[in-house]
């Protein structure tokens, strides 16, 4: 997996992030970290490690991502979460269905066949299942599960969709421009684990509320 690089959005994570940089180094995977640079306990964390750091000027979990992707050299970028509730050897499946399907996009899913959740609660289940029910009606994606961020892509279209959500609602942006690009789009099972450390950085009301707003503003401008 020579030609795929991890973006890991990596915000006030010093428990977890060191667990996850020692599952990728055995995988012998690139990867790139997006930090703030006043993030001082989540760098000093990760200092025995050979990490390509980039910093954040902006703030956010979508700017972060856009940051990240920006900078991937390799053709194919994967988003990985620092927290610990991806499984890394879920990486090759994405990637060889990835090739194997001539996929543009490939999203994970926690509610397919062989897929499954230890983080989620009954509003974030709820919440998730109503998004994507939404997604499939009103935009016709062709995946079960639109608020994972565990996301593989060819980095170069990816970059060409011009994306703009700098919070968690790049999310729903990111699939939603993907397919009225005419991106070829699918989903893949997986497995998502308890964070090791730290605390959630979504506010799944609040969050929620906003990740809504953005897809109605979305299907009313019908936009690329």
């Amino acid at each position: 997996m020579k030609d795929l690089t991890l973006v890991i959005p990596a915000k006030n994570e010093p428990e977890s992030l060191p667990y996850v940089l020692m599952e990728l180094e055995k995988l012998n995977v690139n990867y790139l970290i997006i930090l703030e640079k006043t993030d001082y306990i989540t760098i000093n964390a990760i200092e025995k490690f050979k990490s390509n750091i980039i910093f954040q000027v902006k703030k956010g979990y979508g700017d972060a991502i856009i940051l990240g992707v920006q900078n991937v050299k390799t053709k194919y970028f994967s988003i990985f979460n620092a927290d610990g509730s991806f499984d890394p050897y879920e990486l090759e499946p994405m990637y060889n269905k990835i090739q194997n399907n001539s996929l543009d996009l490939l999203l994970a899913s926690r509610y397919i066949k062989n897929a499954s959740s230890e983080d989620d609660t009954i509003v974030t289940l709820i919440g998730n299942k109503i998004f994507s029910l939404i997604g499939r009606i009103f935009f016709k994606l062709p995946i079960s599960d639109i608020l994972y961020t565990y996301v593989m892509g060819d980095t170069q279209k990816v970059i060409n969709l011009n994306l703009t959500q700098r919070d968690f609602t790049l999310c729903v942006e990111l699939p939603i421009k993907a397919k009225r690009n005419g991106l070829n789009i699918a989903d893949i099972a997986a497995n998502e684990k308890s964070r090791i450390g730290g605390t959630k950085k979504v506010n799944a009301l609040r969050d929620g509320f906003l990740i809504l707003l953005h897809m109605i503003k979305l299907f009313f401008k019908n936009e690329k």
